[in-house]
């Protein structure tokens, strides 16, 4: 199958034919950038080098692995220092995975729904350990307060939850796991009927463009005091981990397998050279889920309105 038709969702995309049918195989989680970029990387391979491109679902760590066995060829977005563990492990430690170094600038922490921030004075993360406060975002009526921290799988989950016991805030409110679109449609319902929201945020995102979000203020990033273990790392990396202060920026990455540099170089040098700004890739956030344009007629058209930028991926 030349090409594979993707459903509409971070979580539904159609499963791809298996590996071993595709010249190059693309991993792709669950978030919209990741899916709007594994389809612009897809059609632009398929229409300039002639290979057949095949998407698949994985986690980080799934998609990392088939990096490194050759069942996968590319991860279109890699967090850092998110998957700052599956970094050095596979591109340091292994040395199978290579790293396109041009980093779209990331920022990640906490909203509340302006509306609410502004009623009730929240303006502090330290707010959130106040009983008070967190019964306000208590939407099913169990008396303890909702805080969306990510979906699962996704490795800022985990910090989440880190960041919330060392803040203290894991004592007055529940941490929920949840699909991303589930969480900004829940966002989306409270500010029509009124209702109190809060949870993580992050951009590149098209929430900021259709929200006022109070970005909630922390402490400054200190790696002196930003100690995290992930789950891969240690049975107890709860226990052991503490992240009392603000995230540091981070820098979206593709990542690829370092064996498309013998078997396919020319593809192995477009990834490299791959580059792509925080602006852009929100838009490309808001026109799946908020325009619900299908991902791969999207890459279609932004390939064919960047074609100089695709051009320079693959000469430079």
């Amino acid at each position: 199958m030349k090409k594979l038709t993707a459903l509409m969702g971070s979580t539904m995309m159609a499963m791809a034919a298996p590996a071993m049918a595709a010249d190059i195989v693309i991993g792709v989680p669950n978030w919209p950038s990741v899916n709007a970029t594994a389809h612009i990387l897809k059609v632009a391979i398929e229409q300039n080098m002639g290979l057949e491109v095949e998407l698949q679902n994985g986690t980080n760590p799934i998609v990392f692995e088939a990096m490194d066995s050759g069942a996968m060829h590319v991860h279109p977005e890699v967090w850092m220092p998110n998957q700052q563990n599956l970094h050095d492990t596979y591109v340091k430690d292994k040395a199978s995975v290579s790293m396109n170094p041009n980093g779209v600038e990331a920022f990640q922490g906490m909203c509340v729904d302006q509306g609410t921030a502004d009623k009730h004075g929240i303006t502090s993360i330290e707010d959130l350990t106040n009983p008070d406060i967190a019964a306000l975002f208590d939407s099913n009526g169990d008396g303890q307060g909702e805080l969306w921290i990510g979906a699962p799988g996704w490795a800022s989950t985990n910090v989440e939850k880190i960041r919330a016991k060392s803040y203290g805030y894991s004592e007055t409110m529940e941490l929920t796991e949840i699909d991303e679109t589930v969480a900004y449609a829940n966002l989306d319902n409270a500010i029509k009927a009124g209702d109190p929201w809060a949870g993580f945020c992050y951009t590149p995102h098209y929430v900021f463009a259709l929200h006022d979000m109070q970005i909630l203020e922390e402490p400054a990033y200190d790696a002196a005091k930003w100690n995290v273990t992930q789950p891969t790392d240690d049975p107890n990396w709860l226990e052991i981990s503490d992240a009392g202060v603000a995230w540091d920026l981070a820098y979206l990455h593709v990542h690829y397998a370092k064996s498309l540099e013998d078997s396919h170089p020319d593809v192995a040098k477009m990834l490299s050279n791959v580059k792509f700004d925080t602006d852009t890739v929100s838009a490309m956030t808001y026109a799946l889920v908020i325009d619900k344009q299908e991902p791969l007629a999207y890459a279609e058209a932004w390939v064919a309105e960047n074609e100089d930028a695709v051009l320079g991926w693959m000469s430079e």
